[in-house]
């Protein structure tokens, strides 16, 4: 049965298939074919032929404990940052960065409410969330996600903060709408936002917006530190000047790419 304000042009079995997909995570690597059907809603026979499917097509294996997700979901994310062109111009940049920070540095976009790392120099660190390209948090307890809120008007911020979170992570900050919207205030007037041990003990982080050739914020770069290790006088003295470059330097790039001309190729 189609589901309810559906349009004629909705496909349900697709979205079946990318829900079974989005069911797996940090808490459930591996489901069986009993816990995809109860973490998605649907029924155990639709379930297996989803899971049977995806696993024909690569994106799912079945070992003895139940089905998993293969490297080759990463591919519908990647092929997005790609199409962007995003990372390829990003990446020089954050390697050079991260050496002379000594830190970690990502690259995030705004999904609903949460903020998706879609590119990644990570330096060794012992913390307390794992970061990977793929991985999600909420947004408004980042920095990354702080800046992404900051280019949407109030309105806009309410409106995305209704949604309900992908993450499964539960921040140590979530403001009442008063302080949020002061906050927000504050990171557009000074153009850069800083956490400290928001999201979770041990972590600290600055970030910077990206922006395309008009002016457009399209994601979000930073720095993030340990906080026994960095402190947050260090991440603004030191660590912000050459943030803020390495922002401008991405966003110039990005907006020079923006504007190369597109040249499609006649049809043989």
């Amino acid at each position: 049965m189609p589901r309810e304000g559906a349009g004629p042009d909705f496909i349900e079995a697709l979205a079946r298939g990318l829900e079974v997909i989005a069911a797996f995570g940090r808490e459930r690597p591996v489901m069986t074919l009993a816990e995809a059907a109860a973490a998605t809603g649907l029924a155990r026979p639709t379930a297996r032929r989803i899971l049977l499917t995806l696993g024909e097509l690569g994106y799912v294996r079945q070992g003895p404990g139940g089905f998993s997700l293969t490297p080759r979901v990463l591919e519908l994310g990647v092929a997005q940052v790609a199409a962007t062109g995003l990372w390829e111009v990003a990446r020089p940049h954050m390697e050079q960065l991260s050496a002379r920070t000594g830190e970690s540095c990502s690259i995030g976009q705004l999904d609903g409410p949460d903020v998706v790392y879609v590119a990644r120099v990570a330096v060794p660190r012992i913390v307390t969330l794992a970061v990977t390209v793929g991985t999600r948090f909420p947004a408004q307890a980042t920095s990354l996600g702080k800046v992404l809120l900051a280019a949407l008007s109030d309105e806009q911020v309410e409106a995305v903060l209704a949604e309900p979170s992908r993450s499964g992570v539960r921040p140590r900050w979530t403001a009442a709408r008063a302080e949020r919207e002061e906050e927000l205030r504050a990171v557009r007037a000074r153009g850069w936002a800083v956490t400290d041990e928001q999201l979770a003990l041990g972590i600290r982080s600055i970030a910077v917006p990206l922006r395309d050739g008009a002016g457009r914020v399209v994601a979000a770069l930073n720095v993030n530190a340990h906080a026994a290790e960095t402190s947050v006088q260090r991440l603004l003295e030191e660590h912000l000047p050459l943030l803020l470059s390495a922002g401008s330097a991405v966003s110039a790039d990005f907006a020079r790419l923006d504007a190369l001309p597109q040249v499609t190729a006649p049809a043989p």
